[in-house]
């Protein structure tokens, strides 16, 4: 990032549109990552102005307010304190919903008394004609000391006049719009007079925020300028008063509604989608909808790619100089990448479902509707946003339980959300589904395949409201939390954000899985390539004596050769050792090592198979589908993935804690090892015992 170019921090209200406007300005030239030592996502983008301007736009987590009552809204006060910082903003542009100015310009006016050059972005302008507004914008800008800009992300205007006033930021007043001091003007005099190279906010927000700036000694001025904290509560509350009767006075003048014009249909929808028995059944229709999609649509996409990599793969074998790396390559690397882009449609389908989800504002409904059903199972309603996230990844989902005020409901949400069906699972799910479930439909309109993949997302959800329930009932917990949740306004989904928000989700999920597939696959090629002992290095010979007197092709002894080295190898000795324990599952010691492997992340279950399956491999029915479908069980001549063993595993990945990153993000949330090891022991425990009866019953 070039310090020569124009930091802009994009602030504001959740649901104001902030994420459109990063977009608009960044399109795919956009970095996600964490701030240094904590685990709240930043995202940042580049916005060329000029040939020769550029500008670092930084997207800040929602807030409504700089009285921060969370982590993520106490990176934004910690960023626009410390001038040091190398993302502190020349500019900041807050961005507002037209429909939510009074609320959303609480946070704009204590911005500008940080003496920050401040542009007031007003989104969905396009809305103002359908709801009646009007704004005088010379008047709000000469009294909010700022410049205004009007834009739509929706249809694209006001973008370029945005640019534009980025680039003369300079020229901007850095002027506080009110003096937030006169709630208590010898406090603030005395505080000022000590002071007196020190803004007077700032010193204000150390005060009353967790926060530090520069080299000033915070316990310096909390001890000796601090009041008991329900003073500087009912001080806050003054200032708050104080601000939002400025900003009444002003919108008394600057802003029309002509009710009589406006035409709002979204009481009458949010009676139906919020419905105590039509908003379920609204819900679980999409849901329905949405995993029968995932499989119809995903099928031919998917069957080219798989096709593709194991032509890939046959290719590679035959044109290569024979030898160890053509080996690694054919038997390793190409398989063990197909293994996991194979199911990029399915992951692409299930991000652009979720993003219509949220950008159409549906997906606040569901969490209000679903808080009804939380509440009785002990969870706070604010539970439900990890629960509902989780469908992604467990990881942001965890990070998103901070929002939760009360320690022990939050606790209890960061131990239930793994049971959420992510899109990790997604992978197994599919290719074991494809396998032992018949690709029929019921009633002649169902796929039964999208069904039972349904079925497994709500059995996910299931278990993690139980143990949630049960949780409770151990820990005791006591007090209560209120759920707040902001109902944004139906809007249809803006398709470049959509676009952007698949592109994004599937490249990190790409390239975040693909760097351990890749490694895991060279690991298991060179430990399924090479054994121990005469077994493995004499396996040709004692493969043609035992057929000596059989008919045998010279490929069917090829074949058995094969098998017999991959059985002697490093990981077949190892899968051996481990077959007793997981034999009772219907599992063999190739599927045990899959799991093993997969603990680094469950997508790469199908990648290690795939990579064990080529080792040898001939070339006969190479696709990953096919090959899994063929695999027998040496000893009784039956299919290793029949429906006994298919619905074992769907089971045991829908319980099992088969991800190293959710452990390491539990204990880091939880500052302790003892909640990530209770949350291995107990998800594992029941995956093994519920794996264990589904095949002893069904086999």
């Amino acid at each position: 990032m070039s310090s020569n170019n124009i930091n802009v921090a994009l602030i504001g209200n959740p649901n104001t549109g902030k994420t459109s406007v990063f977009n608009e300005l960044t399109g795919l030239n956009q970095q996600v990552g964490n701030y240094p030592g904590i685990t709240v996502e930043k995202k940042i983008g580049f916005c060329k102005l000029t040939s020769k301007i550029k500008a670092n736009i930084l997207d800040l987590p929602g807030t409504y307010s700089l009285n921060a009552s969370s982590i993520d809204e106490n990176v934004v006060i910690e960023l626009l304190l410390n001038k040091n910082d190398k993302l502190f903003p020349d500019v900041a542009l807050v961005v507002t919903d037209v429909e939510n100015l009074k609320r959303n310009l609480l946070l704009f006016t204590q911005i500008k008394d940080l003496e920050i050059p401040t542009i007031l972005v007003i989104n969905m302008a396009d809305r103002m004609k359908f709801k009646g507004i009007s704004l005088d914008i010379p008047y709000l800008e000469e009294q909010f000391k700022t410049k205004i800009v009007l834009i739509s992300t929706r249809k694209g205007t006001g973008i370029e006049e945005l640019k534009e006033l980025i680039i003369n930021y300079k020229s901007l007043s850095t002027e506080p719009c009110l003096n937030a001091s006169t709630i208590d003007p010898d406090y603030f005099e005395t505080l000022q007079k000590t002071f007196p190279t020190q803004l007077l906010y700032k010193l204000w927000l150390v005060i009353t925020q967790d926060v530090n700036f520069l080299n000033l000694d915070r316990n310096e001025i909390q001890n000796s300028y601090t009041k008991s904290h329900s003073d500087l509560k009912r001080l806050q509350q003054k200032e708050t008063i104080k601000r939002y009767q400025f900003i009444n006075d002003i919108l008394k003048v600057g802003l029309t509604i002509d009710s009589s014009i406006a035409k709002d249909f979204r009481s009458k929808l949010d009676r139906v989608l919020t419905h105590k028995f039509w908003g379920y059944c609204i819900f679980f229709g999409i849901l329905f909808f949405i995993f029968q999609s995932i499989f119809e649509w995903s099928k031919v996409p998917m069957e080219f790619i798989d096709t593709t990599f194991a032509d890939l793969s046959l290719y590679a074998s035959e044109s290569l100089p024979a030898g160890v790396l053509t080996n690694l390559i054919s038997q390793g690397i190409i398989p063990g990448i197909g293994g996991i882009l194979i199911f990029i449609p399915q992951i692409a389908f299930l991000f652009m479902f979720i993003s219509i989800l949220e950008e159409s504002g549906y997906m606040s409904r569901v969490v209000f509707l679903m808080d009804k059903l939380m509440r009785r199972f002990g969870l706070s309603g604010k539970s439900v946003v990890p629960l509902i996230s989780g469908t992604a990844c467990a990881i942001p989902a965890i990070m998103a339980t901070r929002n939760i005020e009360n320690w022990k409901e939050r606790l209890i949400t960061i131990l239930v959300t793994p049971f959420t069906t992510c899109s990790a699972r997604l992978p197994v799910y599919a290719i074991i589904i494809a396998l032992v479930i018949p690709d029929i439909r019921v009633f002649g309109v169902f796929n039964l395949q999208g069904l039972t993949l349904m079925l497994l997302y709500l059995l996910g959800f299931g278990m993690a409201i139980f143990s949630a329930y049960i949780l409770n009932k151990i820990l005791k917990i006591k007090g209560k939390t209120f759920f707040v949740v902001e109902m944004p306004n139906y809007k249809l989904p803006m398709f470049k954000n959509v676009a952007i928000n698949v592109i994004e989700k599937t490249r990190s999920f790409i390239f975040g899985a693909g760097k351990i597939i890749l490694a895991i696959s060279i690991v298991l090629w060179f430990l399924a390539s090479y054994g121990p002992g005469k077994k493995f290095n004499d396996a040709e010979a004692i493969i043609t004596a035992e057929n000596s007197n059989s008919t045998l092709s010279k490929l069917e002894l090829k074949d058995k050769v094969a098998a017999y080295k991959l059985e002697n190898s490093y990981i077949g000795i190892m899968g051996k050792a481990i077959e007793p324990a997981i034999s009772p599952l219907g599992y063999d010691w190739k599927i045990g090592i899959a799991i093993i492997s997969s603990f680094a992340a469950r997508e790469v279950f199908v990648g290690t198979l795939a990579t064990i399956y080529s080792v040898g491999d001939n070339g006969n029915d190479n696709t990953i589908k096919n090959k899994m479908g063929a695999e027998i069980n040496t000893e009784t001549g039956a299919k290793i993935f029949n429906f006994a063993t298919g619905i074992s595993l769907l089971l045991f990945y829908a319980f099992a804690m088969q991800c190293a990153s959710t452990l390491a993000i539990t204990k880091k949330e939880t500052n302790t090892w003892k909640w990530p090891l209770a949350q291995l022991v107990f998800m594992s425990g029941l995956a093994y015992i519920v794996a264990l009866l589904a095949f002893q019953i069904l086999k």
